[in-house]
């Protein structure tokens, strides 16, 4: 499916007495831009992110927070010692006061702040970055999904327009026979009044080399089967945002042709409306990935 370079999802996982929070947001870019945003505690993760995102995402400025939640955060949790830690403290004691009788007793605040008496919370590193990419995954998993969300949108839109152009270029072709039929008239009585002697065979090869200069035939052609590309690969899908922004240009210039070579005042103004069309199309094509 086509993706659209904006998105956001956002997701937790527990791990030990907190929750890692991660966060992914992404606009417009013409590349992959990844900000990893973390506290020093968790700027271990920052590389197998990059990489797990890098694997899934091609286009975008891409900002990923990542931050540790406690649990029940402003509220008391209950506190256990540490049994065998209270026992081990208690022989340590009565063997330093035999060899140092004089030796200050431990006082019950240095037992609850001895290391590990209530409790070690720190969290292995390894097992925090195993449960970091696997919320990494299910919070890619549903930032491609809103991307791709985003992206059916803009398909639609240009589909729409697509649609429309070509309704514009099929009502151009009846046009230019009337118009050349016309301008054929305008010359004539214009070349006669200016030159009396002039003859019939002369306006013919007049007319005949203007028909040729202003022949859009190559042109409506080209508009065509540009169309028919732009709507391929919006239905291929994929990353598809360069591809479609080149054929943005070819269709313009193919527009401006047209609109220069116009003798009739309804084909410029088709071609000025396949210029607004071709402009709408090119700022959602800026959006795809």
């Amino acid at each position: 499916m086509i993706q659209s370079m904006t998105g956001y999802a956002a997701g937790d996982r527990s791990v030990g007495s907190a929750a890692i929070h991660l966060e992914l947001k992404s606009v417009n870019s013409r590349f992959l831009d990844v900000v990893f945003r973390a506290g020093e505690e968790l700027r271990f993760l920052e590389m197998p992110l990059r990489e797990a995102l890098a694997a899934r995402v091609q286009r975008g400025k891409l900002e990923c927070r990542l931050h540790l939640v406690p649990h029940q955060a402003g509220v008391s949790r209950e506190l256990t010692l540490d049994a065998n830690l209270v026992e081990q403290l208690g022989r340590l004691e009565l063997a330093v006061r035999r060899s140092l009788p004089d030796a200050a007793p431990l006082s019950v605040a240095e037992v609850l702040r001895w290391p590990g008496m209530l409790g070690d919370e720190s969290v292995d590193p390894a097992q925090m970055q195993a449960e970091c990419l696997i919320l990494a995954g299910s919070v890619i998993d549903e930032f491609i999904a809103s991307r791709q969300r985003e992206g059916a949108k803009l398909a639609a839109t240009i589909l729409e327009r697509v649609a429309r152009m070509r309704e514009l270029v099929a009502r151009v072709g009846p046009m230019l026979p009337l118009a050349l039929a016309d301008y054929q008239q305008r010359l004539a009585a214009k070349l006669r009044e200016a030159v009396a002697a002039l003859d019939e065979e002369r306006i013919r090869q007049e007319v005949g080399v203007f028909a040729a200069r202003i022949d859009v035939a190559e042109e409506l052609a080209r508009l065509s089967t540009h169309l028919d590309e732009v709507q391929r690969v919006v239905e291929k899908g994929g990353a598809v945002g360069k591809r479609l922004d080149f054929l943005m240009q070819e269709l313009n210039r193919e527009a401006n042709t047209l609109a220069s070579k116009s003798v009739s005042a309804d084909v410029t103004a088709i071609a000025l409306d396949l210029k607004l069309l071709i402009e709408q199309m090119r700022e959602q094509v800026q959006n795809l990935e």
